[in-house]
């Protein structure tokens, strides 16, 4: 392979046999390949392709449906989209499992946001605290015609205040700002209100008299949103009385199964190793759901793992207490989702994913997102202090092994059968199919 020149300025199918002539002995099976990808419908292979840079075919994702999710009193089915087996399967089974004890609540505790703006500057920071509330004044008066449609809808700059931060490096000082952002998630909103938080910082410290001239020069090194958001938090929880839980495979009763299982959360809030897993998780549960409504999920993932490890040590998202014959579970998340604007928009099956919700505001939408994360916990968790996590995934899981052996139809028949009284393993699958084509 050597250095590619111009790529981009190639069209869709220049760059399809671009790449594809990097095989020379599979050219044109691989051409034929990602256009075997490509929508039917023109106009919307168009819409995927501006989603991205370089676009050359569709990557497909299974997108499934959790039903039966009672949240509040109120019944969803929840799309989501992941190619791990399991993870639907799991998520479903704990809905039925709360179901009939009251199912699953959340609320959210906050929807605030942040953005900054860094900047070096010589000045003094007591001067620039005094006279503040003037500046303040021009921010939000620079930004009126951007914030004009957030306000119109309850949102908008909720606070702007000066820091020093020269405890970090010298003549380093930042414009930190809450924001409400209402449905959307709300990145290019927070970013133009930043980067003209910027213009005007530079020229209203450069012309402003009371700032001698060595304090005049404001550096502007970045204005950008956060994605760590720990005060636009949802929680979710379920709670029963521990009788309510009732009796599990191998013999264990409610008791031992909510000793188990608050043990089990301990130690993902104290030892890392767990913590990470633990976490993971939950967010099996989240990514499908941000996926299948066109948000952000790296952004929501980022967030999640710095609120972990918020107290300087990585911990498990949720937590349980069994207390007064009561057993409850809960996450508290923080996580900024949209239900408008981006790809909420514009992806049909996204808008169709919203359509599937009710139409859900952007906190409604949190709340589901957050439950399904502690519904895919909780099934984790039972599956481990019970008969164990391999069980149940390597049974959702037999299929795919199947198809790695090529199995036929009636081979892979005869194997879901046999394997519903024995272990699964690659290696059993792979003994049993020999087994059988050797006779």
């Amino acid at each position: 392979m050597e250095q590619v020149s111009g790529f981009s300025k190639l069209t869709k199918a220049q760059k399809v046999q671009r790449v594809a002539e990097w095989f020379p002995d599979q050219t044109a099976e691989i051409a034929k390949e990602f256009q075997s990808f490509w929508h039917a419908n023109a106009e919307t292979q168009k819409l995927f392709d501006e989603f991205s840079e370089n676009t050359l075919t569709n990557y497909y994702m299974p997108y499934g449906i959790a039903p039966n999710i009672l949240i509040n009193n109120k019944l969803y089915a929840v799309p989501m989209v992941i190619e791990e087996s399991s993870v639907v399967a799991a998520a479903s089974k704990s809905a039925k499992f709360w179901f009939n004890r009251g199912g699953f609540k959340a609320k959210i505790l906050n929807t605030k946001k942040i953005g900054q703006v860094h900047f070096h500057w010589s000045g003094n920071f007591e001067k620039l605290k005094k006279v503040f509330p003037e500046l303040k004044t021009e921010l939000l008066k620079n930004t009126a015609s951007i914030t004009q449609n957030m306000q119109s809808r309850g949102g908008g700059i909720l606070s702007i205040e000066p820091l020093d931060m020269t405890h970090i490096e010298p003549n380093y000082y930042q414009l930190k700002a809450e924001f409400d952002t209402c449905d959307s998630m709300g990145a290019n909103f927070i970013n133009s209100c930043l980067e003209s938080f910027a213009r005007t910082l530079e020229n209203w410290v450069g012309t402003n008299p009371i700032f001698q001239d060595q304090e005049k020069d404001v550096l502007i090194i970045m204005s950008i949103l956060s994605n760590y958001t720990p005060e636009c938090i949802v929680r979710a929880w379920v709670e029963c009385d521990i009788e309510e839980l009732g009796n599990f495979d191998g013999g264990i009763d409610a008791q031992l199964f909510a000793k188990k299982f608050k043990t089990a959360v301990n130690i993902a809030r104290h030892d890392v190793h767990r913590a990470t897993t633990h976490n993971k998780g939950i967010f099996n549960g989240i990514d499908a759901v941000v996926l299948a409504t066109g948000n952000d999920f790296r952004a929501v993932e980022a967030c999640g793992h710095t609120y972990a490890a918020r107290d300087g040590q990585y911990r498990s998202l949720t937590d349980v207490s069994i207390e007064d014959g009561k057993f409850k579970f809960w996450l508290d998340l923080p996580m900024a989702l949209g239900t408008v604007g981006g790809l909420t928009a514009l992806h049909p099956l996204a808008k169709r994913t919203l359509e599937i919700l009710g139409h859900p505001s952007a906190s409604e939408l949190m709340q589901i997102t957050a439950v399904v994360g502690l519904a895919q916990n909780f099934g984790a968790l039972k599956s481990l202090v019970t008969t164990g996590i391999q069980k149940g995934h390597m049974k959702m899981h037999l299929l795919n092994i199947l198809r790695h052996f090529e199995a036929t139809k009636s081979e892979t028949e005869r194997a879901v059968e046999y394997f519903k009284t024995h272990v699964v393993s690659f290696s059993a699958v792979n003994e049993l199919l020999k087994s059988w084509r050797n006779t």
